[in-house]
Parts: C-alpha cells; sequence; structure tokens
C-alpha cells in the first residue's frame, strides 16, 4: 500500500474525465502532477500540485481549476474534505480508515511493506571505495563504504539487480612504493635496521607484512637489487593489503561483489580496445591543448598528444588519453575500466569517489556516454570529509597507521552499527562532523540512539505482551492525533523509499527513521499522561491487541530502514 500514489492516481483519474467533460483541454502532460505531505501539518494529510502545474497549458486559472478538482476529489470516500488553498493547491484531509489501513498494510507485509520493483530489474554496478591498496581503510574510506553499500541496499530494495564492485589501484606507481616499504619491513623482520626514507609508507600496519614476506622467502632477497624482488614483493604486499581492506570492510559489514585490477587492463589490449573503439566515432584524434587554468594536472604537457573529444559528450575540454611519448594518461584505464562495465552489460553505473576526485566527473561522463551511445547513465556521487571530533573538539585518535585515522579506529570506539548510521545522518556532499561524545551520548540529539531506542521500546512492549497472553492483531484501535501521527508518518515510507531511490540518497532514510522514531517517542510520552493510549491496558487482552498494532507496525519500518542503512535493529538498550 501507497496511500501517496494511491491518492495521486484517483487524481490523475479525476483529471482525465475533466479532459472528456471538456473542462480541460487534451493533451496535457500529467507528469508533473504530485501528491506530497503539506508543508504544515495542520493543512491537511496530502496536498496536490495539480491546478498550478496544469493553469498555464491549459490556458485557464489555477484555482478555478482546483475548484473544479476539489469538487470531484470529494466524491472519494477516503477524502474527507478538499480545500484550495493560496494560488491554487489542493489541501486533502482523509478519513481515518486511511490511516488504519496503513497500519493494517504494514503488518500484513511486514518487511515487504515498501519494497517495489521501480528498478524492473535492471542491472546496476555501484563501485566504490576504491583505496589504493597502500594501507588499511581510513575515516574517509568508511564514509564512502557505507554510502555505496547502502546505497546498493536501497537500489536492490526497489527492484534493481546491483553489484558492488571494487577498483583495485594496483596499475600505477604506488604499488612499488608499497614493495619498497614492505621490502624495508622485510629487512626489519631479518633483523635489520630499516630505512623508512621519504616517500615511504610508514605505518606500523606493513611490519606483520614484513615478517609474512620473511616466513615466506627466508632471507633470499636480503642484499639484492630491486629487480631481483619488486615484482614478487610487489604482488605479495598487494595481496596482504587487500586481504586487511576486507577485513576492514568486513567489520563495517561491507561485502563486495567483485575486485576488479586495475592491473588486468594493462598488455591485455582492453586499454587499446576502448580506445579504438572512441576512434571509431570519430572521437580521438591528435592536438595541442591550451595550459588549464590554476594548477597543472599532472597529465597535461604542452606539446600534440592524442586526445579524447569529450566536449561532443559534455565536458568543459578535451582529454588526453596517450602522451606524446606513447605512454597512456592517467585516464586511459579509467576509459577501459568503464568499457569493460558497459561491456558486462548494465544497465546504470554509479561512482562513489572522494571529494577530491571532483574533476573528473565530467570525464567520466563523458566517456561513459560515448562508448555507450547514450545508452548507460553514469552517476558519480562524491562524499565529502569527515571531521573527528569528541564534545564539540577536535579529536585525534592513535594514528597506528602512521599518517591517518584508520576504519578500525572508529569502529572500536563506538561499534559499527553506531558508525554506519552516523555516517548517512548527511548527504554525501556535504561534510560530515563526527563526535564521539555524541554518537554514544543516550539522548535524542543522538539519532542513532533515538532510532535504536524506538525499536527497543516496541521489543519490549512485545516481551511483555507475550508475557501476559495478548494475541495479536493486525486490526489497529488509532483514536488519538498522536496515534494518527504516527500511522501518517508510516504512510510516507513507500514514497520516501522510492525518492530515495531515484535520487541515489541513502541518506533519506536515516532522516526518515529518525522522523518516525520522534513520532513514536510522542506518543509513549502521551501515554504517561493519558493511560488509554498505554499500548498494554491493564485486564484488557482485546484492547491491548488492538493497541500494540501500530507500534508493531513501526517496528517493522524502523526494521526495514535500519536493513537498508546496514545497521542491526536493537532489542534493548545497555
Amino acid at each position: 500500500m501507497n496511500p501517496f500514489a494511491e491518492i495521486r492516481a484517483t487524481v490523475i483519474e479525476n483529471l482525465e474525465a475533466m479532459v472528456e467533460t471538456g473542462e480541460l483541454p487534451a493533451g496535457l502532460g500529467l507528469d508533473n502532477v504530485a501528491v506530497e505531505p503539506p508543508r504544515d501539518a495542520a493543512h491537511g494529510d496530502m496536498a496536490t500540485n495539480a491546478a498550478m502545474v496544469l493553469a498555464k497549458p491549459a490556458g485557464q486559472k489555477p484555482r478555478d481549476i482546483a475548484q473544479a478538482l476539489s469538487e470531484r476529489l470529494v466524491l472519494d470516500p477516503r477524502i474527507e474534505r478538499a480545500d484550495v488553498a493560496g494560488p491554487g493547491f489542493i489541501n486533502l484531509h482523509l478519513t481515518r480508515d486511511v490511516w488504519d489501513q496503513v497500519v493494517k498494510s504494514t503488518l500484513a507485509r511486514g518487511q515487504e511493506f515498501g519494497r517495489s520493483q521501480l528498478g524492473g530489474g535492471a542491472r546496476v554496478n555501484v563501485e566504490f571505495v576504491s583505496a589504493n591498496p597502500t594501507g588499511p581503510l581510513h575515516v574517509g574510506h568508511t564514509r564512502g563504504a557505507v554510502f555505496g553499500d547502502a546505497l546498493a541496499a536501497l537500489l536492490e530494495y526497489v527492484g534493481f539487480d546491483v553489484t558492488r564492485e571494487y577498483y583495485i589501484n594496483d596499475g600505477g606507481a604506488q604499488v612499488d612504493v608499497l614493495a619498497r616499504s614492505v621490502y624495508e619491513r622485510y629487512r626489519e623482520a631479518c633483523g635489520l635496521q630499516p630505512e623508512i626514507a621519504e616517500g615511504l609508507y610508514p605505518g606500523d600496519y606493513l611490519v606483520p607484512v614484513g615478517q609474512a614476506l620473511k616466513d615466506k622467502v627466508g632471507e633470499a632477497f636480503l642484499d639484492k637489487g630491486e629487480q631481483y624482488w619488486l615484482e614478487e614483493v610487489c604482488a605479495f604486499a598487494i595481496e596482504k593489503m587487500m586481504e586487511m581492506i576486507r577485513a576492514d570492510l568486513g567489520a563495517i559489514g561491507v561485502e563486495m561483489d567483485v575486485f576488479f585490477s586495475e592491473k588486468s587492463l594493462y598488455n591485455t589490449g582492453l586499454i587499446e580496445e576502448a580506445i579504438a573503439e572512441l576512434e571509431e566515432k570519430g572521437l580521438i584524434y591528435q592536438g595541442q591543448l591550451d595550459p588549464p587554468k590554476g594548477k597543472l594536472p599532472q597529465d597535461w604537457e604542452p606539446r600534440v598528444q592524442t586526445l579524447f573529444r569529450s566536449t561532443a559528450h559534455g565536458d568543459d575540454v578535451d582529454r588526453p588519453v596517450r602522451k606524446s611519448d606513447g605512454s597512456w594518461t592517467y585516464f586511459a584505464p579509467d576509459i577501459a575500466y568503464h568499457h569493460d562495465k558497459i561491456k558486462r552489460g548494465y544497465d546504470q553505473l554509479i561512482d562513489v569517489l572522494g571529494a577530491d576526485h571532483g574533476g573528473y566527473v565530467k570525464r567520466l561522463k563523458a566517456v561513459v556516454s560515448a562508448l555507450s551511445d547514450g545508452r548507460v547513465p553514469l552517476d558519480v556521487k562524491l562524499t565529502q570529509l569527515v571531521k573527528l571530533y569528541k564534545n564539540g573538539e577536535p579529536f585525534k585518535m592513535s594514528k597506528r597507521a602512521g599518517t591517518f585515522v584508520t576504519l578500525r579506529d572508529v569502529v572500536e570506539q563506538v561499534g559499527a552499527d553506531a558508525t554506519r548510521f552516523v555516517m548517512l545522518t548527511r548527504k554525501n556532499d556535504a561534510p560530515l562532523d563526527f563526535d564521539f561524545a555524541r554518537v554514544l551520548e543516550q539522548s535524542r540529539d543522538n539519532p542513532v540512539f533515538y532510532v535504536q531506542y524506538a525499536h527497543a521500546r516496541i521489543s519490549s512492549v512485545l516481551r511483555k505482551a507475550e508475557a501476559v497472553g495478548v494475541r495479536l492483531t493486525d486490526t489497529p484501535d488509532l483514536q488519538d492525533p498522536a496515534e494518527i501521527a504516527v500511522a501518517k508518518k508510516l504512510a510516507e515510507w513507500p514514497r520516501l523509499v522510492e525518492i530515495a531511490a531515484r535520487g541515489h540518497e541513502p541518506h533519506r532514510i536515516a532522516f526518515y527513521l529518525y522522523d518516525l522514531a520522534s513520532e513514536f517517542h510522542s506518543l509513549w510520552n502521551r501515554g504517561n499522561e493519558k493511560p488509554e493510549l498505554r499500548f498494554l491496558q491493564d485486564g484488557d487482552l482485546q484492547a491491548s491487541a488492538a493497541k500494540i498494532a501500530l507500534p508493531r507496525a513501526v517496528a517493522v519500518v524502523i526494521s526495514a530502514g535500519l536493513g537498508i542503512l546496514g545497521v542491526t535493529p536493537a532489542t534493548e538498550m545497555r
């Protein structure tokens, strides 16, 4: 059940009837007609903009359309009143039975309530984290990991076939630096003093990797030039780093479907194949670019280069793919990688990148558009920085990684559930302040606690109900405005899920859960003042069964929402 969709369908039916009777001209587009919660709850239960969006194409005054439409809408048995407001909005007041049906539908469908087939089985690739395999994941990666995983879960919830993918950046110079860093830890394991020169990775996390290398090869690499060991140590180090990264992802509840190696693109013809396809489309040429404004990127040079005509697909400038010396630019393997995704048959691509990759958005969109002939959309989501605080003050933790705070540091402080929820309390492209004291605080100012407390309270009620022999029923008893308010918030769930999925915005789920918890806690507190609102009515098992139908429905939606966020619902608070 989706009351907003159902009432919108009624609005559309009545508009079409007005076209048939000549009250409205034919050929009006109705796609922009919406039915939404009103900005002020005092104005009604739902509001429609139908008259506002149709007035201009219909050549009529919006209030005239609104008045005629409202007279039709009140004939629907679910609509108690239809008031024309302002320039032509229609505020709808629904009967109590609508809210009873919301609760019944929630309980009847359980975890399926709010699910849909919006995606229609379309295949979506969500690539996220994709950190260099040179160390453990840090707090910035944590946000990208949580966002990407929650977005994937949200899309699955509405019927998309989702692949979670990690792109291993193991083809650049940084992995050679990693190998040299591990070699110094290997020398340390052999009893020598490591020489951690500037530019190498200094973190203690490489100490066990060096020991593992010694266990494998003994002292075979000691006093040997790197031409003897660099390639083998590089492969060994990447394998160990990816084991660490997989464990880090597991600690935050993220499981990837695919790990794609950048190295697999080199010397396999895949880069050449992708560039050749662009060339066939007339999008590769020899030319020289003007120097960009500001700081020059690493792959720019004032010489004739092989360029991708990315401006033909919405980019600001054309992009070099091969340098004048014949070597590939950093962009070339990105082209091949996205070409591979397209060849794998995905209908949509989503890249979750750090904020420092903002300059890559247009070129990535351009190349995907070019390679897919505009068939496959690419959405690039940038995750902004995370600032750590404790009691409102900047907080520095033990940096055992050498230069940064790790994902493990954060999870060990507050737990995976709290970490995930807090990472989704801001939109992905907004900076996020992570206050360790606030995350552990037991108050309504802590959204994690507030939502979990609502679920735990309901679990406690259900345990008590079972203990006294209450037989559950799906028929609620909604009388008080506070009860109706909770049911109204439940009614928004299917609509909210669809909006969040369309916009690729899982943070909306966290916001909604907080609002739902707030309405529930308000109702709970009202029970302290009005005994008839308490969920368990002393000595009346039948009344208790009807009263707890509403909180049971709330628990269903909180559990579903937390499931999307990757958070385990609490059944009791410690």
